[in-house]
């Protein structure tokens, strides 16, 4: 068997009274791809720390090569050939591409001339490695989000990097953009560079990892070969992990694993048949959004699925649906009454509320309470005369905070302190507190784990048995197929087709999106 590049062995790590990672384990292998999940608070952050030599371990051995390493510094983990591609890529936005690989790259001097041709040349023979056609000069500022991350990429290959370490690098990628990554992903494995991969996305870890370790609450509970129906050793020593319990690796096997319980219910069926129509949109159309002639009909009790590919449309329509981009043309009805809606103020009073899709700049505030972010938007109702009444405040959040499941230790603590569906749930929680008969959530799964996936699923369809309308708009097929009573697809600012949830797939709905459905239905079935 091949040495490990990397091996972590009982590691651990406290902050405080916090036990954030209790002997985790864990085997690299040179050209290998291999996935670390877990849900938010597992421990795979401050186990990436660890190896990138942020945070210090107060337990357990680092072996790099073989060779035991103490006291690993981000400089030392850089010489070891260590590098990290994280969601938002770290690099400087007014600079071009050839200086940003020259900042990696090149040993600061106060005396040496910059050779810009030799630059030129690193710069360009690097981004061909990676399959990049980007011209060196150009601005980071003007790259797409796949373009950047192939910037990463290249710059840590020409540091000499044999080990990568990828968090979450497709949360803001597109299908394609994804196949495209991956398919770089594995010629880097077959060049020997070994890859840590970090993604909530499941499918994903099915369709490039060579082997998956799961953490819990801190701890290594299992790693396997994915598609081996062969147990595999853990990297605890004297444990071995039992074979999964049919003769393939399956998803819920994972996510077994993951949250130490089963989530059978992913996608929770629908225990109602929606009523009458409740929301309608007819030939809307904004200018400044690009968005053009959209109608749709969403029943009471009902959840519309949106999707769409990225740059479809799908977040400008909700913002014009919310006021934040008013409508230049078509109406908008809600219970059979036109709205006006030219502001997010029209919007909330006339009942509508939207939970967008980055929640950490535009959800919540993470300087703020729990209880403060919940009743922000209610404000004046709860505050007349601008008389502050915390103990109502404090009691209205506790109520949320129980109906929604959030953890937390009290009302009081900051929402930035949450993991990222706890977050989610604070967000939500604000806009179902001004009792709104549509809402309008935009990727409200992304980022967070898939017990948290499951419990937001769960909510959604109670609010939709409750008799609201919803509006769905998410990236992840899956959650699509799995959630949504009916399905519209947009491309161009357009809709393209509307499903029956219950008859569509994946292929229809992509050709859909790709404009290669002909077979469209009406906005108004």
């Amino acid at each position: 068997m091949t040495d490990p590049l990397l091996r972590l062995s009982n590691i651990t790590k406290s902050f405080g009274a916090v036990r954030a990672l209790k002997g985790v384990s864990l085997e690299l292998l040179p050209g290998e791809v291999h996935a670390l999940v877990g849900e938010n608070g597992a421990g795979k952050s401050t186990l990436i720390k660890i190896i990138t030599g942020a945070h210090q371990p107060d337990g357990g051995t680092i072996q790099i090569d073989g060779e035991a390493v103490t006291h690993l510094k981000p400089a030392s983990a850089h010489a070891f050939g260590i590098a990290t591609i994280y969601q938002q890529p770290a690099l400087f936005p007014d600079l071009s591409v050839i200086e940003n690989i020259a900042i990696a790259l090149e040993k600061p001097s106060g005396t040496r001339l910059v050779r810009w041709d030799d630059r030129h040349a690193r710069a360009v023979e690097l981004l061909r490695r990676v399959g990049a056609e980007i011209e060196p000069e150009t601005e980071v500022r003007r790259l797409s989000m796949p373009q950047q991350q192939l910037v990463e990429i290249a710059r840590a290959l020409g540091a000499g990097a044999r080990i990568l370490l990828m968090d979450e690098p497709t949360a803001s990628l597109t299908g394609q953009e994804v196949d495209l990554l991956f398919a770089l992903m594995r010629g880097l494995r077959a060049n020997g560079v070994a890859i840590i991969y970090i993604s909530h996305r499941l499918q994903e870890i099915f369709q490039i990892a060579d082997r998956v370790t799961v953490l819990r609450d801190g701890e290594t509970v299992g790693t396997r070969l994915i598609g081996s129906s062969q147990p595999k050793e853990a990297a605890i020593p004297g444990k071995t992990i039992a074979p999964p319990e049919s003769d393939t690796f399956t998803h819920a096997e994972l996510i077994h694993l993951m949250v130490g319980r089963e989530v059978s219910a992913l996608f929770p069926p629908a225990e109602n048949k929606p009523g009458p129509q409740a929301f309608s949109v007819r030939d809307l159309g904004c200018r400044a959004a690009g968005i053009q002639g959209v109608s749709f009909n969403i029943r009471a009790g009902e959840i519309l699925g949106l999707a769409g590919l990225v740059g479809a449309g799908r977040t400008e329509l909700a913002r014009v649906l919310f006021g934040i981009t008013p409508a230049d043309s078509g109406s908008i009805e809600l219970g059979g009454k036109r709205l006006e809606v030219s502001s997010p103020r029209d919007a909330v009073a006339a009942g509508l509320a939207y939970l967008p899709e980055d929640r950490r700049r535009h959800g919540v505030i993470l300087e703020m309470s729990i209880a403060a972010n919940i009743t922000m938007a209610i404000l004046a109702r709860l505050f007349p005369q601008n008389w502050m009444r915390f103990g109502t405040e404090r009691a209205l959040a506790q109520n949320y905070i129980r109906d929604l499941g959030i953890k937390t230790m009290s009302p009081e603590t900051r929402v930035g302190a949450l993991s990222g569906g706890n977050q989610q749930k604070v967000a939500l929680a604000r806009w179902l507190a001004t009792a709104p008969k549509m809402l309008i959530l935009d990727e409200p799964t992304q980022g967070v784990d898939v017990g948290a996936k499951a419990e937001i699923h769960k909510l959604i369809r109670q609010l939709a048995a409750q008799g609201m309308a919803v509006l769905m708009i998410s990236s992840e097929l899956p959650e699509i197929l799995g959630m949504s009573d009916r399905i519209a697809v947009m491309r161009a600012g357009k809709i393209t087709a509307i499903f029956d949830g219950a008859g569509a797939d994946a292929r229809t709905v992509m050709a859909a999106a790709l404009g290669k459905q002909s077979n469209e239905t009406s906005g108004f079935n």
